[in-house]
């Protein structure tokens, strides 16, 4: 096992580990709701305490959208397993990308250097497009990292919504631009990084 893989590993343990541990939180928050215990008991006050934070910025959305505030636990759920995606994606495609890179410089290949620049610059640029689409849904037009993800995404998504048509309300062309750039990083794989 190399340091990648032990980085890799440890990486993907501790997201893991964050995740179950939000479950497990959101989980004995919807308990206690359910059991209609007394809510000024420890138990449900130290629950309370420790999940506030994660379930009152998606409790308000949630209630102006017209939905019940005990749903907020379980939306945070997928909240949360959705970012332990993002950081496990980000991480494997950073740490593939550099370990390549030393690989590839210490083995004197310039062409497989090149590809795994490329490979590694088309999986973020998926990535970013990936979390535009995700965070788009739910956080204010005015969030900063939106407006960093509108402005380096729009321009390859730009000409490709003025071609494709939404269908009904929904604009596919960012499915499109997603399967495009998959091929290409397939394509560097196959050809590039087998120098």
């Amino acid at each position: 096992m190399d340091i990648f893989e032990a980085i890799s590993l440890f990486v993907f343990y501790a997201i893991a580990t964050v995740i179950l541990v939000v479950i497990a939180l959101m989980l004995a928050r919807l308990i206690l709701n359910k059991a209609d215990l007394n809510p000024f008991s420890r138990p449900v006050i130290m629950v309370r305490r420790w999940t506030d934070p994660l379930v009152n910025p998606v409790r308000r959305p949630l209630v102006q959208m017209g939905f019940g505030p005990n749903l907020a636990p379980l939306v945070v759920i997928l909240i949360a397993i959705l970012l332990g995606y993002f950081a496990t994606q980000f991480i494997g495609t950073v740490l593939f990308t550099v370990k390549g890179l030393i690989a590839s410089a210490v083995r004197g290949a310039p062409i497989a250097f090149v590809g795994f620049v490329i490979f590694g610059v088309l999986a973020m640029y998926s990535l970013m497009i990936f979390v535009r689409i995700v965070i788009s849904w739910g956080v204010s037009p005015h969030n900063r990292l939106l407006h960093f993800l509108i402005r380096a995404t729009e321009p390859l998504l730009g000409p490709f919504r003025r071609v494709i048509p939404p269908i009904g309300f929904m604009d596919i062309s960012p499915i499109v631009v997603l399967f495009l750039l998959d091929l290409l990083q397939k394509a560097v794989a196959a050809t590039l990084l087998r120098y």
